[in-house]
């Protein structure tokens, strides 16, 4: 299937609608789906009421993610009511953990998939047709979709997702991914590369490398810093991102690289979680408060310039005041340019359920994750003051949400400016002087 080479939703096929919720691999995993199942003759469409095939690609990350799920299958009834023969499907993760409670309480799911089963999607919508639950959720050691050259669904035409790795190896306690996506394997390199210089010809001009941990990628002897060279070198015009590395194992290796290679973004968003020792250990991140500092120092010793984001979690099992305040000191001592912060969440399955108590009260919970948020919001203006007055490189993206009369693109460091339209569109670069800001926005003038 060549690159987006999205069939619109014509002729006699039948017609394939998906929403995707969760994170960025999810995207990038429904445009797989989009491709395997456009190869067996279905068509995409972007009307929910024409289709005869509903996908929802889920998330198990939190139970708010869950429970939102839930909430849409609910909705989906009254599109069975008024087409009879449609077949409404859950894949991704949720399908993986949940797959009994879908096919038993929910009688309107008829098919249930895995993250390794997407392959199988059209003989399972053809088991559902005929009166049979379509189900496979079993757990793949190989499978990459290496092969498929995705359907990129989103319009900007100027930035895509690679997933370069599948699965993961940390076994965090609080997490069921590792359960819902199986153990890490990567990709070819030389498939990755192909898949990059495809979307740069084709007119894109930002690629995203993804991976559950990115720096644990291996092929042959060829670790995730040879993989950021070589997809690097596809043009210099191409800009390189990547998510998510872990702080357990990110090398100076890599930050020499990005130092060295212009188009490779000057951010690295270095998930924390918590800024307490005994709350890392709690939760088997495999690093400690001091040595995520340390990594945190050798970016900055690296790039000077390098934007550093993360993820804090609010209310782990057992956290203590002092740990929490443990948290606010990290992210001051860091000042993180942007942070993606939650109240903890238990997740049946994981290690913290089956072994500990979830026993901060929900009040406190939330009260935590207020401060934290409040305190982001002071260091994300700190940051963004600090850029006023720079000129910064910006590809543009799209235009901005609140004026049609503006543009918007994003920085090396992935910070969104703002600024008038002229005649500039999406995927040119320019340079933008930043004339003014709030704590999530850069306004600036092109120079």
């Amino acid at each position: 299937m060549g690159l987006n080479n999205l069939r619109p939703a014509t002729g006699n096929g039948r017609k394939l609608y998906i929403e995707t919720y969760g994170c960025q691999m999810n995207v990038g995993d429904s445009e797989i789906v989009v491709s395997l199942m456009q190869a067996d003759g279905y068509f995409y469409t972007e009307d929910i009421g024409e289709a005869d095939v509903i996908l929802i690609n889920t998330c198990s990350i939190r139970d708010n993610a869950e429970q939102r799920i839930w909430g849409r299958l609910k909705e989906f009834k009254r599109y069975k009511r008024a087409k009879p023969g449609l077949l409404i499907g859950v894949i991704g993760c949720m399908a993986e953990r949940l797959r009994e409670s879908l096919m038993e309480q929910e009688q309107i799911v008829d098919i249930v998939a895995g993250p390794d089963s997407y392959r199988d999607l059209s003989k399972l919508a053809k088991d559902a047709a005929s009166g049979t639950r379509g189900v496979n959720v079993m757990l793949s050691t190989e499978e990459t979709y290496a092969d498929v050259s995705p359907v990129r669904l989103d319009k900007n035409g100027v930035s895509a997702f690679i997933a370069i790795m599948r699965g993961c190896n940390n076994y965090c306690t609080y997490c069921v991914v590792p359960y819902t996506r199986g153990r890490e394997r990567s990709r070819d390199p030389q498939t990755i590369v192909r898949e990059a210089r495809e979307l740069f010809d084709a007119g894109y001009r930002e690629v995203t490398l993804l991976g559950q941990n990115v720096n644990s990628y291996s092929w042959n002897g060829k670790g995730f810093a040879d993989l950021l060279e070589m997809v690097a070198d596809i043009n210099p015009l191409l800009r390189v991102r990547f998510a998510t590395p872990h702080p357990k194992d990110i090398s100076d290796r890599v930050l020499e690289v990005m130092a060295a290679t212009p188009n490779i973004c000057k951010h690295i968003h270095l998930p924390a979680q918590s800024g307490s020792t005994r709350m890392l250990e709690q939760m088997n991140r495999k690093y400690t408060r001091e040595w995520y500092l340390d990594r945190v120092a050798a970016i900055r010793r690296h790039m000077p310039e390098c934007a550093i984001t993360t993820d804090l979690i609010a209310g782990f099992c057992g956290e203590t005041p002092e740990d929490h305040a443990a948290t606010l000191s990290l992210m001051r001592e860091v000042g993180y340019d942007f942070a993606f912060m939650f109240k903890y969440s238990e997740r049946p399955g994981t290690q913290a359920e089956r072994t500990m108590d979830d026993d901060i009260p929900e009040d406190v919970k939330t009260q935590r994750l207020n401060e934290i948020i409040a305190l982001q919001n002071e260091l994300s203006l700190e940051s963004n003051r600090r850029d006023v007055g720079k000129r910064f490189e910006v590809l543009v993206e799209g235009e901005s949400k609140r004026s049609s009369e503006q543009l918007f693109g994003r920085t090396g460091q992935n910070k969104v400016v703002v600024f008038d339209r002229g005649s500039y569109k999406p995927g040119d670069y320019l340079t933008i002087e930043i004339t003014d800001c709030s704590s999530a926005t850069l306004m600036g003038r092109p120079v």
